[in-house]
């Protein structure tokens, strides 16, 4: 009788991560090219805000937005390369556990993280790539899920895959070119030296400036504006235009990228029957940035002005 067992969601345990050299131009991040983990800052191994990418897979971007990648790809290439050490270390782990052959498959599926079913003799599974460098526990938890259906390893593999939800491609890709060099400031370059400096240049997500738009006059000033957003769907983070100013310092506008890079790596929890958009968590990891204070208090002093644009 054939089984096929499904986890629906997807799975970012605090554990040292690897450091990314620095980023090539382009809204992409390549995992291959990789130092080992961690990173020795003023003599002590500093891990970082979010879990990496997985080094043993890579996802090929959307040329719209990595125009200037020094790596080619044709168009007939597959949407992911998997290294193949790394897939056969983890298909020998489960013909360790499993009577009979194993043929194991990686994906970078949006819905299905795993499935397994056997056939004629052969088990079949397959996995999202999240799980090529997932620590030795989940792996060996996510081996007695497809070998024995425990459910115990299902609810280990199932936090796993709940904390790594940002690892999912978007379900919504962007397809138009994105605009992120301002008069001002450089979204981008801000983007990368952030993901470097406090998340191992793990967030793959894009940024982009939001539209202008023509300004009208108001019989009442403006008395609220949102100067970033995160779209989940899109991973995209917006910031708004009105931050491309000669006297928006860069600090503040990294502080505004940061802020929406974690609601990429942290997911919005569950308090009172509604939606926490900032967990302590999150709150934490915000008090992180090295000038949350300075940031904070700039925004207080110049808000006013931020409105009037």
């Amino acid at each position: 009788m054939n089984k096929k067992w499904l986890l629906d969601k997807v799975g970012t345990p605090p554990y040292p991560i690897q450091v990314r050299l620095p980023s090539m131009r382009g809204q992409t991040v390549f995992p291959f090219f990789q130092p080992p983990d961690g990173r020795v800052g003023r003599g002590r191994l500093v891990a970082q805000v979010a879990p990496r990418m997985a080094p043993a897979a890579l996802r090929v971007p959307n040329p719209v937005h990595a125009p200037q990648i020094a790596l080619q790809f044709p168009q007939s290439s597959p949407h992911i390369f998997v290294h193949e050490g790394a897939r056969q270390t983890f298909e020998r782990r489960l013909r360790a556990a499993a009577p009979g052959p194993v043929v194991l498959a990686v994906t970078d599926n949006v819905h299905s993280m795993v499935s397994y079913a056997r056939r004629r003799g052969i088990l079949r599974a397959r996995v999202h790539l999240m799980f090529l460098d997932a620590p030795a526990s989940v792996q060996d938890a996510l081996v007695r899920y497809i070998v024995r259906g425990d459910r115990a390893g299902s609810q280990v593999v199932g936090r796993y895959i709940d904390a790594n939800g940002h690892r999912i491609k978007a379900t919504r890709p962007v397809l138009r070119a994105l605009n992120t060099k301002g008069r001002h400031h450089d979204l981008l370059s801000i983007f990368h030296e952030v993901n470097t400096k406090y998340f191992g240049s793990t967030v793959d997500a894009l940024v982009a400036w939001g539209h202008a738009r023509a300004r009208l006059r108001r019989k009442k000033p403006r008395s609220t504006i949102q100067l970033g957003s995160y779209s989940a769907v899109e991973r995209l983070i917006r910031i708004h235009p009105n931050l491309d100013r000669c006297w928006v310092p860069r600090y503040f506008v990294q502080f505004i990228i940061y802020h929406e890079m974690l609601h990429h790596v942290i997911s919005a929890s569950r308090g009172a029957g509604r939606a926490l958009l900032h967990p302590p968590e999150f709150r934490q990891r915000e008090g992180q940035f090295r000038q949350y204070e300075r940031a904070v208090q700039w925004e207080k002093s110049h808000i006013g002005r931020i409105l009037r644009f």
